[in-house]
């Protein structure tokens, strides 16, 4: 029986997984994307040219390929089309080889402002959202009150995006937020006769149909485990499921068609926005690691927190998902370092532990273990045994912790700076 192999990030997000997925797609027919809103971005780089994907899944650069927006996804019909439009300038015809599940959520103009308004109205808790209006459409989603993509189809469709805002301005009214929506929901009604150019499917059926008739099929996740609704460092997490089992939900397969679980993580650690993050670097290690590695939000622009490879968190990931390989992203960052650090227990309120606590705003101190760094250019290497023996000890000792074998090692961004074992 053919089975959907997934992959996943297994941090908080910004692993690389655009990129994996893109060197992966060569393998399969079909890549899907089964949750997230257009907050992620994934980003490639090949040819001397560099993308960013928000909603669309990697393998669009694999000509041939089959690529779906599945149901567990809420998309933007204005960011879509800015999406699509920028691709089509690259030579992607999207039209032929993008679908859209019917049952995939939409995020209304007035999603966006309520996301902005509930951010506002926390005050000095604010959780850290990129604005998009995300968190609102899941809401929607969960108290059956949203819309999707198979709405446009519908005769009514004007009356339900009206019975809708009418909701949502309620809200606000409540809120007392002051907003201007009409340049918006301009854009948006032209952006979703953009999108009905597209395919527009049940998704469920086609992602069986295609494992039925033997077709390969690939998962793609956005964000990462530690922003899972509900595994991640809660309320600091996204709104929906970004672990393993959210295949299932998000593109409508039984478990037992899921194959290999490929997960991907940092060789040190990053994190966006307001949460917790243990071995997190306040120093010039840290500003450090941010410089080397480039971390700034592919959307937002952001600046991202660094830290040390947290081990207990990483094992914690790989227990909730399975994973069944590990890919070791942006290794070449830490090119220069004498002495590497991975946190491989906790200390809270004296205990020693190495299990992920569920108390998030506790005061956790990362018990470290050290290595010796491998001190220079990985990015030369093209084979395993030509890496320095000192990262092959930090990749041995990966291994060792989490008991997944380590199969693809990114040592930049370029498609061809993926060694795999």
């Amino acid at each position: 029986m053919k089975k959907v192999d997934v992959i996943l990030g297994l941090q908080w997000g910004d692993e690389g997984k655009g990129k994996v997925v893109d060197v992966l797609t060569p393998r399969y027919e079909v890549v899907a994307r089964f949750q997230g809103g257009p907050n992620a971005g994934h980003t490639l780089e090949f040819d001397g040219e560099k993308y960013v994907l928000r909603s669309i899944p990697s393998g669009i650069f694999q000509g041939g390929k089959t690529n779906i927006i599945g149901n567990g996804v809420v998309l933007d019909a204005i960011l879509f089309r800015a999406e699509a439009e920028e691709l089509a300038k690259s030579g992607h015809d999207l039209t032929r080889q993008l679908c859209i599940s019917k049952k995939a959520h939409l995020i209304l103009p007035t999603h966006r402002i309520l996301d902005a308004a509930y951010e506002a109205a926390k005050g000095s808790a604010k959780i850290g959202t990129t604005g998009k209006g995300i968190g609102p459409t899941y809401t929607d989603k969960v108290s059956r009150n949203g819309m999707r993509v198979g709405d446009l189809l519908s005769p009514d469709f004007r009356a339900i995006y009206a019975a809708a805002k009418a909701r949502h301005e309620a809200i606000l009214r409540s809120l007392g937020y002051a907003y201007d929506i009409a340049e918006l929901e301009a854009q948006w009604f032209d952006a979703v006769e953009y999108l009905k150019r597209f395919r527009i499917i049940d998704s469920e059926y086609f992602v069986n149909g295609a494992l039925d008739e033997g077709r390969s099929v690939l998962a793609e996740g956005a964000q990462g485990t530690l922003l899972d609704v509900d595994f991640g460092s809660y309320p600091f997490v996204t709104s929906s499921n970004t672990v393993c089992a959210g295949v299932c939900t998000g593109l409508g397969v039984a478990p037992r068609r899921i194959g290999e679980v490929f997960g991907i993580f940092k060789a040190y650690c990053t994190r966006v926005g307001s949460g917790p993050f243990p071995t997190e670097l306040f120093d010039e290690t840290g500003d450090r690691l941010c410089t080397l590695g480039h971390e700034f939000g592919a959307v937002t622009g952001r600046k991202r927190r660094c830290g040390w490879l947290d081990m207990v968190a990483l094992k914690y990931s790989i227990m909730i998902n399975g994973v069944t390989q590990l890919i070791m992203m942006k290794s070449d960052v830490m090119n220069d370092f004498e002495t590497i650090k991975v946190a491989t227990a906790y200390r809270i309120d004296g205990r020693l532990t190495e299990e992920f606590p569920y108390e998030t705003a506790a005061e956790i101190e990362p018990v470290y273990t050290e290595l010796e760094g491998w001190r220079c250019d990985l990015r030369s290497c093209r084979r395993y045994d030509e890496f320095p023996e000192a990262f092959r000890r930090y990749v041995e000792f990966i291994e060792r912790e989490t008991g997944v074998p380590v199969k693809i090692i990114s040592v930049g961004p370029d498609r061809d700076e993926t060694i795999v074992r």
